[in-house]
């Protein structure tokens, strides 16, 4: 099984001696699409799955979950995060398991998800104490610093609700001086670059596992889309994920790479419980 390059105390160690203030931001990438954001002392975690609900739902079944990469931290230590994001339904998106534990940790969290998944999500999430927040294509609202706007995304398509709100989103983030563009899980769809255009987020984190009918899951971005897409949109960064999880649904970031060195992007391949940190001037700390 893969390690985390930091976990658990070395991870939150590294955390808590991040940089505040207003001239750069740090994430962390937490495994699969799960990072956390930190800025002048706040914090957003985008889409956690930090347990293993899904490898014993599928234990017993013809498609088992098996996971690659340990977990970097028990979220019932994530006491400090109080804004969340779950872009879709699928559990490695919105765990019960890991939103329970944050928000109790927390003395309770606000969810940012697309609007028309409150319902499903309240159902999931019980009686934990969350405050939902719900987003739809191109509508944007606030939560503390951060100023979020759904984009919208295709997973395989792009999919409504009877009101015509979408069930899949992307965040396109701003706070400070910077932006990030989360993609959630997405393919590439009409409307997705229009949606970005004069964004340029400072990072970019896209999945880049690809789209494989016979492992009877919706797909993503593969590793040379990903790369497309980041140059397309002017990010600064981009940063794959949503792979090395499960073993029936990765790929290596090798396409990726060599995409990215083709088209001139740059980029930033993490390991789990890795920081990076962008500045407001050219150039990152890694």
């Amino acid at each position: 099984m893969i390690a985390p390059l930091q976990k658990d105390d070395v991870l939150l160690a590294d955390i808590e001696s991040a940089e505040n203030g207003e001239g750069c931001f740090h994430l962390w990438w937490l495994g699969q699409s799960g990072f956390l954001l930190k800025w002048d002392g706040h914090f957003l975690l985008f889409d956690p799955y930090l347990s293993d609900s899904l490898t014993r739902k599928y234990a017993e079944t013809d498609k088992p979950h098996e996971r690659m990469t340990e977990r970097a931290i028990d979220p019932a230590r994530l006491d400090f995060v109080n804004c969340v994001t779950s872009s879709h339904n699928h559990t490695d998106h919105l765990d019960g398991e890991t939103l329970e534990a944050i928000a109790a940790a927390a003395d309770g969290v606000t969810l940012v998800l697309p609007e028309a998944n409150i319902e499903f999500a309240r159902e999931r999430l019980g009686d934990a104490p969350i405050k939902y927040l719900g987003l739809n294509e191109g509508s944007a609202k606030g939560s503390g610093v951060w100023e979020i706007e759904g984009v919208s995304a295709a997973h395989n398509e792009v999919e409504r609700d009877e009101l015509g709100r979408c069930r899949f989103l992307g965040f396109q983030v701003g706070f400070g001086g910077f932006s990030v563009y989360h993609s959630g899980d997405t393919l590439w769809h009409d409307r997705l670059v229009e949606q970005l255009l004069g964004r340029r987020p400072d990072v970019a984190m896209l999945p880049i596992n690809g789209n494989k009918p016979e492992r009877r899951v919706a797909g993503n971005l593969n590793g040379t889309e990903a790369a497309t897409l980041a140059q397309a949109i002017g990010a600064r960064v981009v940063v794959p994920c949503h792979y090395h999880m499960f073993t029936f649904n990765t790929e290596e970031p090798d396409e990726f790479i060599a995409a990215c060195d083709r088209l001139g992007q740059d980029y930033k391949v993490m390991q789990c419980g890795e920081r990076l940190t962008i500045t407001l001037d050219e150039g990152d700390d890694q």
